[in-house]
């Protein structure tokens, strides 16, 4: 029984110990890599749920212009380009074995507001995205409506820098907070930082095949 007790309390403490560390990291995964000038800036989107519950922004630099990492951004979809993010989360840890393009696929260039945005290949599946603006070389905004009203909101927005490089940014707007939205925080933080990357990655690749190609 002793023994029991004591393996209550140890695991009773992991768990304590797991929250206080999820929520002293908190802020900074909800502003990783994004400056204060980005957080404050109004962007595309905004509009649509001005008052979100959580507000999110992440942000890497890519050596690259808006023309070459917007095509990235038109192919996300579980069932197109999918999420670049890691391949082996998304198929063993959350069942959703996504294929992760590593070029630009034509055929998924044609991406109409309203469009569906899947996050799964197949069921069950969190609810699809709704394309809610696009903004050609400059943002996609992604959401999801109950009654009409927009209720989470995920922004992709480039800004082109002077020196050649662009900020892409992921801002999340929200209404879905508390519960499972906060025991899944950390691991949407882990999956979104594996997209910025995944969109650096082959962004920045693109351009030096580029550069290399015989002209």
């Amino acid at each position: 029984m002793k023994k029991l007790l004591k393996l209550i309390g140890i695991f009773a403490g992991l768990v304590v110990l797991t929250v206080l560390v999820v929520v002293a990291l908190t802020p900074w995964m909800d502003r990783w890599g994004a400056t204060a000038e980005e957080i404050a800036a109004t962007y595309p989107g905004d509009e649509l749920l001005p008052e979100p519950a959580s507000f999110v922004n992440r942000a890497i630099t890519i050596n690259a212009p808006p023309s070459a990492i917007y095509p990235w951004l038109v192919q996300l979809d579980a069932k197109k380009g999918g999420w670049y993010s890691y391949t082996t989360l998304e198929t063993y840890l959350l069942n959703c074995p996504i294929v992760n393009a590593d070029q630009i696929h034509e055929e998924w260039q044609h991406l109409n507001v309203g469009d569906e945005v899947h996050m799964c290949p197949h069921e069950p599946a969190p609810p699809p995205y709704l394309v809610a603006q696009i903004h050609p070389d400059q943002a996609i905004v992604l959401g999801h409506q109950e009654n009409g009203k927009w209720v989470d909101l995920y922004q992709f927005v480039i800004v082109p820098q002077a020196d050649g490089t662009s900020r892409l940014i992921l801002r999340t707007r929200t209404m879905m907070t508390g519960g499972f939205w906060a025991v899944i925080h950390p691991g949407i933080f882990v999956m979104e930082r594996g997209l910025l990357y995944g969109v650096k990655e082959r962004a920045e690749q693109q351009m030096q095949s580029a550069s290399l190609s015989p002209t």
